[in-house]
């Protein structure tokens, strides 16, 4: 029993009311019943991930990635752990509260500081063991140069980048304190028409600071709907410089153009698109597709294969704002490490990513500077208030044979294009007849099939852009009430009347998707109206275990699925 207590803080008040159980291996499980559950997710989100959501018992994870976000923020050790003690059902084990205080307590142990024409990685005075032992590494050593002194080493600019994300790699967060260079002065006025929000004004304070009196770097995170472009404008006030936008599509880039001429003093010739032979503009905006595109031919490893990408090291830029930065393709992270002088801004509503390297972000772009949970703006009025649903229908007994003879992956797109789910959409825009709908799906046969049932435009990847750009221009208008759309939709779609969105099928277990899609209809409505968001799942299938990953990021942001069969939502449409 003795030794058992060793491993329990010395804390001996506990409430058993609690909703927290927290576990040696640094999981933890909240009672999602728990009338306490909500304030406890509220404290734990900030510096722990979110693993799964069942309907009853949600499981978080503390992780050092999610530790140095937290800390990286000005979030302490100390208020970790209070936030797990203050909720936990049982006393919190001794070894996750050292974890926690040593894992959180490597921020800022060792440096990277500007010095004459080079860097110097610094660590102090009782870190230089670890910091010899680290010069050791195979991946650290090649980036170092000579060693200054017990704690100091040289490091040449050219690996600012690849250093942050080798020392990460080792379990060592370096806090990159080195400053900036200086693009082109160009100064950028915002309108006083533009009334800005606190939480923009505060994100964008935090993304300036940055940990340096000469602006910073790094990552805000804000849900769809709540004006992250505002942060970049105000963030770009602030630095007065050229400045490069990088964003995922041409919707956003013209979205991009939109915003900075109707809120800022740029004037139209001081905004441009960046395409193949166009001249620089003092605001740049081009697309991700657009910068890593290949040359006809060329290897995959050749890096002077992507003849656009010089534009990102460009010397004039002062500020380079990766929209959607969760989605940062492999060779815009490459040419991003050699680029550490230039400001960086993240903006993003997850950093999530599926092949798990949020890491390269919060090492190449910076570590998360603002996060603000989505449920908190919804109820100051800043995004609309949404309803999820997930329908679930069984596979035709026609299709059940092919399912169960398919390979794996393609079991997820025969569960996807369920036939069935066609009458399901139908019965769900008979529910909202007459409210401004969105159909988004992964496969376009299917969307195809349910554009001509419902007699509405269906917007591809080979829709062209004038094309969309009119549909949307219609939609906004109130003149079409219904877009049905494959995944270019999930991003920068500026629809803030939608009030339904019918996610007929997807990319497996996308959590950032789902999250994406959700945003899609999160632009406040002018009376205050909320949004429907529903899922149509095929039951007993692969895809409906990818719907529950799918929704994991949005149960950690407070948001509940409702879960009907087809048949209650068939019978509950023809009542309508």
């Amino acid at each position: 029993m003795r030794a058992e207590t060793a491993f329990y803080t010395d804390r001996v008040s506990f409430d058993p009311a609690n909703p927290l159980i927290v576990q040696a291996d640094r999981s933890v499980f909240l009672e999602a019943f728990n009338p306490r559950a909500e304030d406890a997710r509220r404290a734990l989100a900030p510096f722990a991930e979110l693993i799964s959501s069942p309907e009853h018992l949600h499981t978080y994870r503390v992780t050092p990635l999610s530790l140095w976000n937290a800390a990286s923020a000005g979030m302490s050790a100390a208020e970790m752990v209070g936030a797990l003690e203050q909720y936990a059902k049982f006393p919190v084990p001794q070894n996750v509260v050292t974890d926690i205080r040593e894992l959180a307590g490597r921020w800022g142990r060792l440096r990277l500081v500007a010095h004459d024409s080079g860097l110097l990685l610094v660590a102090d005075t009782p870190d230089a063991p670890l910091l010899t032992e680290l010069s050791r590494q195979k991946a650290v050593a090649p980036l170092l140069g000579d060693r200054m002194g017990d704690a100091v080493f040289a490091v040449p600019l050219l690996n600012r980048g690849l250093i942050k994300t080798a020392l990460l790699e080792s379990g060592w967060p370096l806090d990159d304190q080195a400053g900036y260079s200086d693009g082109l002065a160009y100064p950028i006025g915002l309108l006083p028409s533009l009334a800005v929000r606190d939480y923009q004004q505060e994100a964008a304070d935090a993304f300036y600071r940055g940990g340096s009196a000469e602006g910073g770097s790094g990552v805000v995170v804000l849900a769809p709907g709540s004006g992250k472009t505002v942060v970049g404008m105000v963030a770009m006030s602030m630095v007065g410089q050229r400045t490069l936008i990088l964003t995922t599509n041409r919707t956003s880039v013209n979205q991009w153009q939109r915003e900075l001429l109707q809120k800022t003093s740029l004037m139209p010739e001081e905004v441009g698109e960046y395409d193949s032979g166009t001249p620089l503009k003092p605001v740049t905006v081009c697309t991700y597709q657009m910068l890593t595109h290949r040359k006809r031919g060329s290897e995959k490893s050749d890096d002077g294969a992507y003849p656009h990408m010089g534009l990102i090291g460009a010397a004039e830029w002062g500020l380079i704002v990766y929209d959607e930065v969760h989605l940062l393709p492999a060779p815009v992270f490459r040419i991003t490490a050699s680029v550490q002088a230039r400001r960086r801004l993240g903006l993003t509503a997850t950093l999530i990513r599926e092949d798990g390297r949020e890491g390269d972000v919060f090492a190449l772009i910076g570590p998360k500077r603002y996060d603000r949970p989505w449920k908190t703006l919804e109820q100051a009025g800043f995004i609309a208030q949404a309803d999820c649903t997930e329908v679930r229908l069984l596979l035709p007994q026609a299709e059940r044979v092919s399912y169960a003879a398919a390979p794996d992956r393609e079991k997820h797109r025969i569960a996807a294009e369920n036939p069935d789910k066609r009458g399901v959409v139908s019965a769900i825009l008979e529910l909202h007849r007459g409210a401004p709908a969105l159909i988004i799906g992964q496969y376009l046969d299917q969307l195809a099939l349910i554009a001509a049932d419902q007699e509405a435009p269906l917007i591809t990847g080979k829709t062209p852009q004038r094309e969309r750009e009119a549909l949307f221009a219609s939609f906004r208008q109130g003149t079409l009430k219904l877009i049905v759309m494959s995944k270019v939709g999930n991003f920068a779609l500026d629809l803030p009347d939608a009030e339904v969105l019918i996610q007929v099928s997807g990319a497996f277990g996308s959590r950032q998707e789902e999250a994406q899609r959700l945003g899609r209809l999160l632009r406040p409505k002018a009376d205050g109206r909320g949004a429907s968001f529903y899922s149509v799942v095929t039951r007993e299938t692969t895809e409906e275990d990818h719907a529950h990953h799918r929704q994991l990021f949005l149960a950690e942001q407070g948001y509940a699925y409702r879960i009907l069969d087809a048949s209650e939502l068939l019978a509950a449409g023809m009542q309508a």
